[in-house]
C-alpha cells in the first residue's frame, strides 16, 4: 500500500503494551507520526499539550472506557476524529462509538493491511468532512478561500488584519494562487462589504484603453466616444477597486495611478474637472515588483505608495497539507452540480495529486478535479484517469540524472505497471507501445516486477 502518512498524525490507545508497540510500528512505517497512551486518561493528557488527527482507541479498557475518550473529544476536540477496536464479542460496543462520532472501527484479530486500509480509510472520511467543513465557511468572512495548514491560518490572520484599515494592500503570489478572492474576503469582512466590489484585470485590458476604463470619459473625448461613462474608479466609490496585475501596467499610466492614490480623486478622459473618490485600492501581482524597480520598468515611488500591507499567497506545492482538502471540496463542488455520487479517490491518485508541483496552483487543481468528475464513469478514480503529463511527473519525480536511460525507462514502466494494477493492455496504452513491446521491457525488469505483475490483461 503506498505511503500516506506522511503530514498525518495517530494516537492510538490500549491498556496492552505489546499491541501499542506493534500498532506504533506498523504505522510509522506507512509514515505516520504516531503517539501512544495505556490509558485513556493517559490519553487525555497527551491530547491537552499534541494536536493529533485520529485517535484509535480500544474500547473495553480498565476505568475510562474507550467510549468516554470518543465522547469527550466530540465534544472538546473539533479537529480530532477516532475511530475504535474491538474484540468480535464486544461488537455492540463499537456500534454504539459510531452513533457517538467515531468514524469507523476494526474488529480483533486484524492484519497489519487492515489496520492500514482502516485507519487510511478514517482519514479519507476526515478529509472529506474538513472539506465540507471549508466548504460552508466559504460563504462568510473567508468567502471561495480554502485550507487549514498554517500558511492559510496566517492568510486568514492576514485578511482580518487588513479588512479593519483602509491602507492599500499589496497582494502577490504565483498565477492561480487565490488572489482575487483573498481581496474579496479583505472587502466582504470590512466596512465597505454593502458597497461594490470592482475587480480590474490590468494585464487584460490594452494600455490605450486602459486609461478610459479606469478613469472613465465624457462624450466626444476621442473618437467613438459617443456619450459619457463613468470608469472603474467612480463605479467603486464608496467600495473596493481590485487592481489585479498591477505590473502590467505602461510607466505612462503609473504615473496616473499615483497621482490619484495621493490626490484621491479622478478627472475622467476629455475633462478638466477632478472628482473626489472614495475608494479602498487593492492591488496585486505575480511578479517581483521590488525587481521590477531595479530593472527600471516599475516606478518606484508607486511602489512605496502601493506596499504598505504587504500579503504574500504560497505556491500550492508549499501547502500540501491542504492538497487533498481543496481535491475532496472540489469533487464535492461538482458532483452536487452533476446530480452524482462524490468519487473516491485512490491512494495512487492522492500521492501523484500530493507529489506533483501543481504550477497553476489551486486554479489547476480545481480544473483537474473538475475534468476527472465530469470524464470518469464509476466510483473511484485511479492513476490511469489522470491527464497524461501529471502520470509522468509522478513517474519521474525525484530521478537521479546520473542514472542511465535504461534505468529511468524501467523505473517508469514499473510504475505505470502499478499504477494500473498489474494490467499490461492499459499500461501498453499509457507507454504508448504494443503489448508485445511491453513483454519485452518486462523481462528487461529485475524479476521481483514482474512477479507482482500477476493480473495479466
Amino acid at each position: 500500500m503506498a505511503n500516506r502518512g506522511k503530514g498525518r498524525s495517530v494516537l492510538v490507545v490500549d491498556d496492552s503494551e505489546m499491541t501499542l508497540e506493534l500498532l506504533r510500528r506498523n504505522l510509522e512505517s506507512a509514515g505516520f507520526t504516531t503517539y501512544t497512551a495505556l490509558s485513556v486518561p493517559g490519553a487525555l493528557q497527551l491530547l491537552e499539550t499534541t494536536p493529533v488527527d485520529l485517535v484509535v482507541t480500544d474500547v473495553k479498557m480498565p476505568g475510562v472506557s474507550g467510549l468516554d475518550l470518543v465522547r469527550h473529544i466530540q465534544e472538546n476536540l473539533r479537529d480530532t476524529e477516532v475511530m475504535v477496536i474491538t474484540g468480535y464479542p464486544n461488537v455492540n460496543g463499537a456500534v454504539t462509538a459510531m452513533k457517538n462520532g467515531a468514524l469507523d472501527y476494526l474488529t480483533k484479530p486484524f492484519t497489519d493491511e487492515e489496520l492500514l486500509s482502516s485507519v487510511n480509510r478514517a482519514f479519507d472520511k476526515l478529509e472529506m468532512r474538513r472539506a465540507d467543513s471549508s466548504r460552508k465557511r466559504t460563504t462568510g468572512a473567508h468567502r471561495g478561500l480554502l485550507g487549514d495548514s498554517r500558511a492559510m491560518e496566517s492568510i486568514y490572520t492576514q485578511i482580518e488584519r487588513a479588512s479593519r484599515t483602509r491602507a492599500i494592500v499589496l497582494i502577490s503570489g504565483e498565477s492561480g494562487t487565490g488572489k482575487e478572492l483573498v481581496a474579496r474576503a479583505i472587502h466582504y469582512a470590512s466596512e465597505r462589504k454593502s458597497a461594490p466590489f470592482v475587480p480590474v484585470n490590468c494585464g487584460a485590458i490594452p494600455q490605450g484603453l486602459l486609461e478610459s476604463e479606469l478613469f472613465g470619459h465624457v462624450k466626444g473625448a476621442f473618437t467613438g466616444a459617443t456619450e459619457s461613462r463613468a470608469g472603474f474608479f467612480l463605479t467603486a466609490d464608496g467600495g473596493t477597486l481590485f487592481l489585479d496585475e498591477i505590473g502590467e501596467t505602461s510607466q505612462a499610466m503609473q504615473v496616473k495611478l499615483l497621482r490619484v492614490l495621493q490626490e484621491k480623486e479622478v478627472c475622467m478622459v476629455g475633462s478638466s474637472r477632478p472628482r473626489k473618490i472614495d475608494v479602498r485600492i487593492i492591488v496585486a501581482t505575480n511578479k517581483d515588483l521590488a525587481e521590477l524597480v531595479r530593472k527600471g520598468t516599475f516606478r518606484e515611488d508607486l511602489y512605496f505608495r502601493i506596499n504598505v500591507l504587504p500579503i504574500y499567497l504560497p505556491p500550492l506545492r508549499n501547502r500540501e497539507s491542504d492538497i487533498i482538502l481543496l481535491t475532496n471540496h472540489f469533487a464535492a463542488k461538482y458532483a452536487e452540480e452533476l446530480n452524482r455520487p462524490v468519487p473516491q479517490f485512490t491512494d495512487r491518485v492522492l500521492d501523484i495529486f500530493r507529489n506533483y508541483a501543481w504550477p497553476g496552483n489551486v486554479r489547476e487543481l480545481e480544473n483537474v478535479v473538475q475534468r476527472l468528475v465530469v470524464m470518469t464513469d464509476g466510483d473511484h478514480i485511479d492513476a490511469p484517469d489522470l491527464p497524461s503529463l501529471m502520470r509522468f511527473s509522478a513517474a519521474g519525480a525525484g530521478t537521479d540524472l546520473r542514472r542511465t536511460l535504461a534505468e529511468v525507462e524501467a523505473d517508469y514502466v514499473r510504475n505505470v505497471l502499478e499504477s494500473v494494477g498489474g494490467n499490461k493492455t492499459r499500461a501498453a496504452q499509457i507507454l504508448g507501445i504494443d503489448r508485445k513491446t511491453l513483454r519485452v521491457k518486462l523481462k528487461e525488469l529485475p524479476a521481483d516486477t514482474t512477479e507482482r505483475d500477476t493480473s495479466g490483461d
